[in-house]
């Protein structure tokens, strides 16, 4: 079974506001969403998703680290897609200011999105509970969440767990 990493980033702005990237129609991979910035870990970023959520930002916006604020890992997403790939998404929060100077991305047009229309917006499953959690709970506090994707009556779903070190360090 393979796996596949993703290091994604939630960037807001001062006003509340979240930036996607609208990917193109064309795009091989989820084409026509609004996508998190991030992407595919690559090799020698494995043991530091961190390192690969700053090289997409840089890579999708222009952003350098420094331009990012509180760049923090917030959850651990994993997917069991078709029994032929586990995915596990390292989610990190940041903000960044809303005139950042972002560049144009090859992948698709930037858009700094208000939370309110998360609703009505084309996002995989797993960027809506992601939002959702983060908006009710995750705002809250500065836990790292732990979440399993599975089907509920045929939808998809999220179970919730907070990573706690089990000695009580």
């Amino acid at each position: 079974m393979l796996l596949r990493q993703m290091a994604v980033a939630f960037l807001f702005n001062e006003a509340g506001e979240v930036l996607f990237l609208q990917k193109k129609s064309a795009s091989r991979f989820l084409g026509g969403y609004l996508v998190p910035i991030g992407g595919h870990l690559e090799d020698g970023e494995y043991n530091d998703p961190r390192r690969a959520c700053i090289r997409e930002i840089e890579e999708e916006t222009g952003l350098t680290e420094q331009a990012v604020r509180g760049l923090t890992l917030r959850y651990i997403v994993n997917r069991n897609k078709g029994d032929q790939e586990i995915r596990v998404q390292y989610v990190y929060m940041g903000s960044v200011p809303a005139d950042s100077g972002l560049v144009e991305s090859e992948e698709g047009e930037l858009l700094w999105i208000n939370n309110s229309k998360l609703a009505e917006l084309e996002v995989t499953a797993s960027t809506r509970a992601i939002m959702e959690h983060y908006l009710e709970t995750g705002i809250h506090n500065k836990q790292i969440y732990t979440g399993t994707m599975y089907p509920l009556q045929g939808e998809p779903a999220v179970g919730w767990n907070v990573l706690k070190d089990w000695e009580g360090k």
